[in-house]
């Protein structure tokens, strides 16, 4: 299996957007889940934060993919009696699927489509979450409508995912659209997370995939808990997944091949494992978005260490959780570390 086109082993090492620490604020705890994409004439990061009771989502900007600065929330939560009212935590946005070409946004019937999952409970991904849908044609990109029921929901899966879904990825190919999300088979105790597919011709009625799950976890391995997150994008004839595995001690990021987007093969290892001690991705290095710019690609992730005396956020766990970013080739001017597998 031929991965070398797909690696980012150059860590920029430090985060490229953190949350604010500020009580009250959706990002008080910590930023997670980026969605990197380019939309006119600029680089926008959608994110979650978390303050506490739940995740909502928002948008940054930045002109040079390394210094982000945070523009608005865009999905609120909403005090009212939704399915979606406590948390709303958007993930992907209909874009361009073609690894090599700009990551721009993609319109179907004149709009813009966000795909989002949103847990029943306060707290930390309390509860069995859902996956709804909402759609923009506001070019601004502030202003979303969310569609009144879910799109998915659990109850209504297989056993593997009835514990709640999330972390969606959506693909428009040939007039059919693919919603790749991962799953888990209980919501309480140590629960096992894989990869499912539904497939729709006008993203409101959805069929899951009848071979589900399409990744699934290796037991003993380093992705024996979770195999989730998936960013999945074209080159040419062949399909590439970035996700991320698990073993219940720490999480790093792998890829996985397709050539029809159904059966995927993984490859065995990892492609960015975590950091030394007291280093960014010391805990977790996972949750990818991947793009490309002038033939380089950024890999970008959630990172996670221990909490350090300076800290501006300290997730509940306790963690230092921030977003940070890998690249295939090592940028002039910016401290990196890594290697080739």
């Amino acid at each position: 299996m031929n991965i070398r086109p797909y690696l980012t082993p150059y860590k920029y090492g430090h985060p490229v957007l953190v949350g604010s620490g500020v009580p009250g604020s959706f990002d008080y705890h910590a930023v997670d889940c980026p969605f990197v994409f380019r939309h006119r004439d600029g680089f926008y990061m959608m994110y979650v934060g978390f303050d506490g009771v739940g995740y909502q989502t928002a948008l940054a900007t930045s002109e040079d993919l390394l210094r982000w600065e945070h523009l608005s929330t865009i999905l609120d939560r909403d005090e009212g009696s939704r399915w979606d009212s406590r948390n709303i935590a958007g993930t992907w946005i209909l874009r361009e699927n073609d690894l090599h070409k700009a990551p721009t946004l993609k319109k179907w019937q004149g709009k813009y489509w966000l795909t989002y999952h949103s847990y029943p409970g306060d707290g930390y991904e309390a509860g069995p979450a859902k996956i709804g849908l909402a759609w923009t044609d506001d070019e601004s990109l502030l202003t979303w409508h969310r569609l009144e029921a879910p799109i998915l929901v659990p109850e209504e899966g297989a056993d593997w995912e009835r514990g709640g879904l999330y972390k969606e990825c959506l693909v428009e190919h040939e007039g059919t659209f693919y919603l790749f999300y991962n799953a888990k088979n209980q919501d309480h105790g140590r629960w096992v997370e894989q990869t499912g597919l539904a497939v729709s011709t006008d993203l409101r009625n959805w069929r899951r995939h009848e071979h589900n799950p399409v990744l699934k976890v290796t037991p003993g391995a380093w992705d024996s808990g979770f195999v989730s997150d998936p960013c999945v994008l074209r080159d040419g004839d062949r399909w590439v997944m970035y996700f991320f595995g698990y073993d219940y001690k720490k999480a790093q990021e792998g890829i996985a091949l397709s050539h029809d987007l159904r059966q995927w093969d993984k490859y065995p290892d990892p492609i960015i494992e975590t950091g030394r001690e007291g280093e960014l991705d010391a805990l977790f290095a996972h949750k990818p978005s991947v793009i490309n710019h002038k033939g380089v690609l950024y890999h970008f992730y959630t990172a996670s260490r221990r909490p350090q005396d300076g800290d501006r956020t300290c997730n509940i766990f306790p963690e230092f959780r921030t977003i940070t970013v890998a690249t295939s080739e090592l940028l002039t001017g910016h401290a990196s570390s890594g290697g080739e597998l």
